[in-house]
């Protein structure tokens, strides 16, 4: 069951990566319920990235380790990467800052 969850882990993170850099390299969003909320694709896609560098790291030095690795601190670090991806993507929700010139 172990092997299982590691794989599907990867898998997720995999599609995740993917769509991300789609969303930064050409600003395309997959279609969904949210679509419309977000204004600044590309500005989504480097939230996405971020959030799966830290979901990433969290789940595969903790949970996916075991209870007895010792490795708390670097997990929960990736857990607060995967909050500030979250943040990101929510800034990508906003308009854009008027620049002055």
């Amino acid at each position: 069951m172990h092997d299982v969850l590691e794989i599907l882990a990867v898998l997720l993170l995999a599609v995740g990566a993917v769509l991300s850099v789609a969303a930064i390299t050409t600003g395309w969003i997959m279609p969904g319920r949210g679509r419309a909320k977000v204004l600044r694709p590309r500005v989504w896609g480097y939230g996405t990235l971020v959030a799966m560098a830290g979901i990433g790291t969290f789940l595969f030095v903790g949970p996916l380790q075991g209870p007895d690795k010792g490795n708390f601190p670097v997990s929960m670090s990736g857990m607060a990467v995967f909050a500030a991806g979250l943040y990101v993507q929510r800034q990508a929700m906003k308009p854009a800052r008027k620049t002055s010139s």
